[in-house]
């Protein structure tokens, strides 16, 4: 019998589980929330711009438009009047790709990569005083968890 959960047992994880989900849902929308005020109030910008200067940087040659939607896992059209705006702002171009006259690259400008610099530092300083309750091991230890369960949920084909 070691190993299985009595019928009481498994209701009481059930709960449990059902309690931390509700608990990780809230803490990340409060988080989201603060994240897209401060962005807003500090650099007159969106989440959604930041995430795609995010993803941009990760890329530094740049990506196709149907890449950096893969990438944000969202549609094109949604980020077709990000890239707009951004572009409309120098803050990224958009490059020819060779052999394909029909698509184009998008890539951070050097002004650009400057603006991302100054987001990402603060909102590295944001993330750090939002979850300043959490030492760095206890940092650690919950995000691999995490990471550990999301490989568990994809291998099992959830999302």
């Amino acid at each position: 019998m070691h190993g299985e959960m009595t019928t009481g047992e498994s209701e009481r994880a059930a709960r449990a589980r059902l309690r931390l989900w509700l608990r990780l849902l809230k803490t990340t929308r409060r988080i989201e929330a603060e994240l897209r005020e401060n962005l807003r109030r500090e650099f007159s910008t969106t989440l959604p711009r930041f995430d795609v200067l995010a993803a941009l940087n990760r890329f530094g040659d740049g990506l196709k438009m149907s890449e950096l939607s893969g990438v944000l896992k969202v549609s094109n059209g949604n980020v077709t009047g990000i890239i707009d705006w951004l572009a409309a702002n120098g803050l990224v171009e958009r490059v020819p790709v060779p052999g394909d006259r029909r698509a184009s690259m998008v890539r951070l400008t050097a002004r650009g990569q400057e603006e991302f610099a100054r987001q990402a530092a603060a909102h590295g300083r944001w993330v750090d005083r939002l979850l300043a309750g959490f030492d760095s091991a206890e940092a650690e230890a919950l995000a691999a968890r995490l990471a550990a369960e999301l490989r568990r949920m994809e291998g099992e084909g959830g999302e």
